[in-house]
């Protein structure tokens, strides 16, 4: 069976992916910044028309064009539109592969007959793409070379065995080689590939690189050159059709327990782990219900995943009864293998995975959060509020000496009686009496930040143990009094309450 492939080029892909979603009239393109100026990335058909090219800086495009429309380019999006334009062509072949960002390349040996013959392929694919209001040009031919060649410059089919007269009036550039070499081929008159399919090969070689006759005898025949399509990415998802309708929680849950099943299967084979799992449960109305879940770390427990769902199936309106089921993962991160299930305990770091899943799928994953540790002596400086789903623990750097209350809040006056720490003061309409206190721990402002509430300069920070209880966190702003290096100062000091210890 002859080898035959099918190009397919879009020359303007990303404008009229762009153009699909938000019509624009008249002369449109999508713009990249490059330096220090923005630069023409692809345009529509009424762009080109006006003189414009890509790659030209937009202030030029707008002296020659001044009523032209530009958005900037989504470089993902048009990847993303490659990579399903190649999954539906995998309807005229079993193997399709990108070609550049723009292309692609599908072997259909032994296909095209399912369509009546290659060129009714070729006009069934045109068609269905034009529909779709894309712009591509295809190409078939024995390699892939000549079917890439072909594809840029207009199009067509290359009958088997006649490579050479297929593409013979080609330029040279269409050979995929590089503009120094295609300059020197045009200086001495080679301008044509039919110019060089009869030269001898080594003086070609010499004269202009190894490449040039690479990429010839790719595209006549003499060399092979493979076409290798990429792996799709696993879809992590199963799908159940039940016999008769259920609407009973119970029953629901059953189903989901045989659907986990599978699909922590199918994540294990893959060392993977769902941070989202997604139930999506038919009626026989042909109405659907969703229950969606989060995750506080990547998991794949069934059992630990079904408990989750429970609160959000009872709460689904089953109609008429449901009669078919579908589980997906749609976020998932790298997992390595773990053991689960394992006996009737439970790991404390899965326990607390378990309590945050929990809660955030209550209130909010943005909404459960955890205490990370700063590299600043200023208590309200020296920790981080991070969302506990999407954050490690960290430990709490160890200083020896140094405590920190378990609550800390903004520095709350006290009424003070005279005495470093106070014997006696007032805070919050109570009285207290020191016991013991153990300090000062001086703590200097920051320079670098202007804190409204550190303008007052250091402060020397002491723990007091009361004797009605509570053991507070006082501090003490010396320099407040003309004291900062001299003489204690006369009168009470400004004492402040910032924390207590547990």
């Amino acid at each position: 069976m002859a080898r035959r492939l099918l190009s397919i080029w879009f020359p303007r892909l990303a404008s009229d992916t762009s153009l699909r979603a938000r019509p624009v009239e008249g002369p449109f393109a999508l713009t990249h910044r490059s330096g220090n100026s923005d630069h023409l990335h692809c345009l529509n058909q009424a762009a080109s028309s006006r003189g414009l090219h890509r790659g030209m800086a937009l202030a030029d495009a707008r002296a020659i064009c001044p009523d032209l429309a530009t958005r900037p380019a989504d470089l993902a999006r048009e990847a993303a539109a490659l990579a399903s334009l190649r999954r539906w062509a995998g309807r005229y072949a079993p193997m399709v592969a990108t070609d550049g960002v723009d292309g692609l390349m599908a072997d259909i040996s032994g296909v095209p007959h399912l369509f009546g013959g290659e060129a009714d392929l070729r006009d069934d694919l045109q068609a269905r793409l034009e529909r779709a209001g894309l712009h591509a040009t295809s190409a078939i031919a024995g390699t892939r070379g000549a079917a890439h060649a072909l594809a840029r410059h207009g199009g067509g089919i290359v009958a088997d065995g006649q490579l050479a007269e297929g593409i013979g009036h080609l330029p040279v550039t269409a050979l995929r080689v590089d503009h120094d070499t295609a300059e020197a081929l045009a200086r001495v008159g080679l301008a044509r590939i039919a110019d060089l399919t009869h030269l001898p090969r080594a003086p070609l070689a010499r004269r202009f690189g190894s490449g040039l006759v690479l990429r010839l005898d790719q595209a006549l025949g003499a060399q092979a050159e493979p076409v290798a399509a990429e792996p799709d990415a696993p879809q992590f998802g199963v799908r159940m059709t039940l016999p008769e309708p259920i609407g009973l929680q119970s029953d629901v849950m059953a189903g989901l327990a045989r659907l986990l099943e599978r699909l922590c299967a199918k994540l294990a084979r893959h060392r993977m782990g769902a941070r989202r799992v997604r139930l999506e449960l038919r009626r026989v109305d042909r109405g659907t219900a969703q229950v969606e879940i989060g995750l506080a770390r990547p998991m794949r427990d069934p059992a630990r995943i079904a408990v989750l769902f429970a609160k959000g199936v009872d709460e689904v309106e089953s109609g008429f009864g449901i009669d078919a089921l579908r589980l997906t993962a749609p976020v998932t991160e790298t997992l390595a293998p773990e053991q689960i299930g394992g006996g009737p305990t439970i790991r404390h770091e899965d326990a607390l995975a378990d309590l945050l899943s929990s809660v955030g799928n209550r209130i909010g994953f943005d909404r459960v959060l955890r205490l990370l540790p700063a590299t600043s002596l200023i208590p309200e400086r020296s920790f981080l509020l991070a969302p506990a789903a999407w954050s490690t623990p960290e430990p709490i750097p160890h200083r020896a000496g140094v405590a920190r209350p378990i609550i800390l809040f903004s520095p709350e006056p006290v009424t003070a009686a005279s005495g470093t720490p106070p014997a006696r003061f007032r805070w919050r309409r109570m009285r207290f009496t020191t016991l013991r206190a153990t300090g000062p721990e001086r703590i200097t402002p920051e320079w670098w930040f202007d804190d409204p509430a550190w303008r007052s300069g250091l402060r020397d920070y002491w723990r007091v143990e009361t004797q009605e209880g509570p053991r507070l966190w006082l501090f003490v702003t010396p320099q407040s009094q003309g004291a900062q290096d001299g003489p204690a100062p006369v009168g009470p000091l400004n004492w402040y309450v910032q924390g207590e210890f547990a």
